[in-house]
């Protein structure tokens, strides 16, 4: 899978979940600053991604995904 295709994927997993539009959804937009979402809206993003992407993401890792780009270059990463 290529970053264009994880991007894409995480696209509609955020939009789904959060209720944005696709536009907002780019490698820059954080979370919570740009996309409005709170902790439970973080928690339930990660399960999906962990789900569609077949991994587990620790603790430790979620606090360092802040960014739409972090999570393509961490399922990049661990692929």
């Amino acid at each position: 899978m290529d970053r264009n295709e994880i991007l894409a994927k995480i696209r509609d997993i955020v939009v789904e979940e959060l209720g944005v539009t696709p536009d907002k959804v780019t490698e820059n937009a954080r979370f919570i600053e740009d996309l409005g979402a709170d902790s439970i809206a973080v928690m339930e993003l990660v399960m999906k991604m962990e789900e569609e992407f077949g991994l587990s993401i620790p603790d430790e890792d979620i606090e360092k995904l802040r960014t739409v780009g972090d999570v393509v270059e961490y399922v990049l990463s661990k692929s």
